[in-house]
């Protein structure tokens, strides 16, 4: 049987009925994300004997006639930025949490309620701050389709290790793009939830106004099962939602027939050509699936992009202005030149920025949602770029190169949108890439539909280990 090939709900079936143990799952699932590793640069660190414990559990705890959730038995693994009892998170850098974590982070509590467990920590950019994959502490990620490309970031590790069949999906962020830029340079899906949906008690921080935790996945129904696990009012985090959960998995194969698609042609001409046909190719299996296409115009993108770098350059900066006090040569050039243009924004740029933002949302929901049900937008302006490209360190060209790379992804978090991510059609000799759909605020539920819809459409194809 070829466990790596299945979807995380298809695997926690196949464990419930017997047809495959936890153990099994879990072994199967460690060979694999060793050589990922060995490929990618995929894991901070491999947890063996722990994984394969809670496996013997879980095999155990079926055998007595109890299963603990929809992801029983299920091996998964997560960005090395969440907070574990008795674990220092290695946050990808060399400055790091000073003692083990108390306890979990809501989030891995609420994974292990839901029945998997964690098999490694996964690679992410140096303090999850970057968008393509580089990191100076652990060497930089590679991309699983060719390894001389960056592999997107900073959720590096578990886009590849997804988009290798090592694990099924798992957690990463969304400052920037986060979830977004990895998923598409992996071939695979992400959610990036509406901010307050998801909590982050217990998640490194890095820009409180932007940050957002959400799934990746190789299948809809998977997005749907993680989500469904993480979403929810946690008092450890005041700034959660108190709206209830919709029932994700029982909504995602609600039909997408009448959907309206937004297209802005003018600044979607801004990307390069090959990503503007890639973009049309999607759009038309979406219009198979029923949806349909309707133009919209975004007036102040550019804008939205200023506003969103002056709110996380400062917040960014004020989160670490301890560590970089003291301990500056600790830092990667790339990580620690983004921290130190924070200190330059001064606070009446900041204060501006952020009572904008409401007024901004309210014009994005009056002037283009009005029209459309979702906005469909590249999340790379071009192909996917070399390593060597971007290994600027952080030199003047640092800002500017990162500025390319999350031209279409970066004013949405401003925004606080949630965004679905779906990989192109294949195309005979270029790299996988991907583009995004930006939601109103809460239509996780009928983004889910349209990732389901989208990939009986494009079924995602696994990245060769060898």
């Amino acid at each position: 049987m070829a466990l790596h090939k299945l979807a995380a709900v298809d695997l926690a079936a196949k464990i419930k009925a017997r047809e495959v143990s936890s153990v099994e799952a879990t072994e199967s699932a460690l060979v694999r994300l060793k050589a990922a590793h060995q490929k990618c640069n995929a894991v901070v660190a491999f947890e063996d004997d722990e994984a394969l414990a809670a496996a013997k559990a879980a095999d155990r705890a079926l055998a007595e006639g109890t299963s603990f959730g929809p992801l029983h038995g299920v091996p998964l693994a997560h960005k090395d930025m969440f907070e574990r009892a008795g674990k220092v998170a290695s946050w990808g850098a060399n400055i790091r949490a000073k003692e083990p974590a108390a306890r979990d982070g809501t989030l891995i509590e609420r994974f292990k309620a839901a029945g998997s467990h964690q098999i490694a920590a996964l690679h992410l950019t140096e303090f999850a701050y970057g968008p393509i994959g580089h990191n100076y502490v652990l060497g930089h990620a590679r991309n699983p389709w060719n390894t001389a490309h960056v592999s997107g970031g900073s959720s590096s590790g578990t886009a590849m290790s997804i988009a290798t069949g090592a694990i099924a999906g798992g957690m990463g962020s969304d400052t920037a793009g986060s979830l977004r830029l990895p998923a598409s340079a992996c071939g695979i899906m992400s959610l990036k939830p509406t901010w307050s949906r998801v909590t982050r008690a217990g998640a490194m921080p890095l820009s409180s106004s932007l940050d957002a935790v959400g799934p990746m996945a190789r299948d809809a129904r998977d997005l749907a099962v993680m989500l469904q696990a993480m979403a929810g009012h946690d008092p450890r985090d005041a700034a959660t939602s108190m709206r209830p959960v919709p029932d994700y998995p029982a909504l995602i194969d609600r039909p997408v027939k009448g959907l309206r698609i937004g297209i802005d042609e003018k600044l979607i001409s801004e990307a390069d050509v090959s990503v503007q046909e890639r973009l049309m190719q999607a759009l038309h299996l979406l219009e198979g699936a029923g949806a349909e296409q309707v133009a919209v115009h975004i007036d102040n993108w550019s804008t939205l992009d200023h506003l969103a770098q002056l709110v996380q350059l400062t917040e960014a900066a004020a989160a670490h202005s301890p560590f970089l006090r003291h301990q500056s040569a600790k830092y990667g050039p790339q990580v620690q030149a983004r921290v130190e243009y924070g200190h330059f924004v001064p606070a009446h740029d900041y204060l501006v920025a952020m009572r904008a933002r409401a007024m901004m949302l309210r014009k994005m929901l009056d002037d283009v949602y009005a029209h459309c049900d979702v906005v469909m937008l590249p999340n790379f302006a071009g192909p996917i770029p070399t390593i060597e490209e971007l290994d600027v360190g952080g030199g003047p060209q640092l800002m500017a190169a990162l500025t390319k790379v999350m031209k279409f992804v970066r004013p949405l978090n401003y925004l606080q949108l949630p965004a679905l991510t779906l990989p192109y059609p294949a195309v005979s000799g270029a790299l996988p890439n991907g583009f995004q759909l930006m939601g109103r605020p809460f239509s996780e539920a009928r983004l889910l539909s349209i990732a389901r819809a989208y990939q009986e459409r494009r079924p995602i194809e696994l990245a060769p280990l060898e």
